[in-house]
């Protein structure tokens, strides 16, 4: 499927399935953007920001896996695609660590209980698995498989997170930081265009439905740790907030915080795309809109600030 981009009609037209696939090394600065970069809303604020915590690490091994998978892929599309998907997930890794390094950190949170562990297990990943892979092949394919399985799935929500925070302007009416915004929205705008490159990695490897099924599950419960796990690790690390976190307080302010759009209603969100990536004919190029998120990056200041051309 192709859609044109630009509401005019179109200079040029985009395959959504197959969208080209560019590496844009933007940067950010975090100096005067506030702890609560959504005024008066911490809780909003550290549900967001526990994307912060896993994306680092969770983007290497994104990394891993499809590196791993790479030398059996034979289509040369679909390798210069994972070509490009691993130089904008270095990017995202990049600057998602540099609000651990030069926000979180400058206000006293501590996130290394999370990143640590996750880090080692990134550094050990290709060796136990090169290991695997001589010891007992098959075992070691059908591993790489379920994770790829699982990394799709991940890559489906992050898809769908980037396609709601490009359509939301409840987020600039209510005053959140442009800066942190540009980064959310660059980064969202980026796995919308990238959104298809792991699923078509796992099928055409032979991942087969079962297993994807399977691998959502895991991947689930992934997210729905590292939503709330993270946002609680914030809120009692905040100094103003430290002291009055209550699960019911949380709570109460999480719904306040979903009416208003600022956050996605998670718990919706994560269960109701269920019915959409587990449908047996889905594909990622059917939800979401790479024109959209093209025309996003020609406007985006970081973006643009990185010599981004769209032609």
């Amino acid at each position: 499927m192709t859609r044109p981009l630009g509401a005019q009609g179109a200079a040029w037209e985009i395959d959504e399935r197959h969208p080209p696939i560019k590496t844009r090394r933007v940067s950010f600065d975090w100096e005067k953007t506030p702890l609560h970069w959504i005024p008066g809303n911490p809780v909003a604020t550290h549900m967001i920001n526990s994307f912060h915590v896993v994306l680092p690490e969770g983007e290497k091994w994104f990394i891993n896996c499809v590196k791993a998978a790479t030398p059996y892929v034979t289509d040369e599309r679909l390798r210069r695609e994972i070509k490009g998907f691993i130089g904008q997930e270095m990017v995202h890794s990049r600057s998602h660590q540099g609000v651990l390094d030069g926000l979180l950190a400058a206000n006293g949170i501590d996130v290394t209980v999370v990143t640590e562990p996750a880090g080692r297990g990134n550094a050990e990943w290709p060796a136990k698995m090169a290991e695997l892979r001589k010891r007992r092949p098959r075992l070691y394919r059908r591993r790489l498989l379920f994770e790829l399985g699982a990394v799709a799935a991940i890559e489906h929500y992050t898809a769908v997170l980037g396609q709601w925070i490009m359509d939301n302007d409840r987020l600039d009416a209510a005053g959140v930081d442009p800066t942190m915004l540009d980064l959310l929205r660059w980064h969202g705008a980026e796995e919308v265009e990238h959104r298809s490159v792991v699923f078509d990695v796992y099928r055409h490897l032979g991942g087969g439905y079962l297993m994807r099924v399977a691998s959502w599950m895991v991947a689930l419960f992934f997210l729905y740790w590292a939503l709330i796990g993270g946002t609680l690790l914030f809120l009692r690390q905040d100094p103003t907030v430290r002291g009055k976190v209550t699960l019911p307080r949380v709570y109460r302010s999480y719904r306040r915080s979903v009416r208003r759009g600022l956050v996605p209603g998670i718990f919706t969100l994560l269960l109701g795309e269920a019915p959409v990536y587990l449908r047996p004919s889905h594909h990622p190029s059917q939800v979401c809109s790479t024109p959209q998120a093209l025309e996003y990056l020609m406007r985006s200041p970081a973006a643009r600030a990185a010599g981004y051309d769209p032609y």
